[in-house]
């Protein structure tokens, strides 16, 4: 049973070099760091609230006849009628 991975990630070097400095200061490795920050994303990931657009209709009776089949251009071009431009 494998426990660990071995993998290649691309990174700024200014990025690893920062990530290494504060390992040292840490008395720990940049394998760990790298480890607890895709640990945190993770967690950070698994909180969010799934996005839910709100109901936001109007008084209408939907889409007018005239427009069935029509294409999102003909429909804008009808709505911004008369209105400059």
């Amino acid at each position: 049973m494998v426990t660990h991975m071995k993998t290649t990630i691309d990174i700024s070097t200014a990025l690893y070099e920062e990530v290494r400095r504060l390992a040292q200061e840490e008395n720990t490795t940049v394998k760990a760091l790298v480890e607890e920050g895709l640990r945190h994303t993770l967690t950070e990931h698994r909180r969010r609230v799934p996005f839910t657009l709100r109901k936001a209709t109007f008084k209408g009776n939907g889409l007018q006849p005239e427009f069935a089949g029509a294409s999102w251009d003909q429909i804008r071009r009808s709505a911004y009628e008369g209105r400059g431009g």
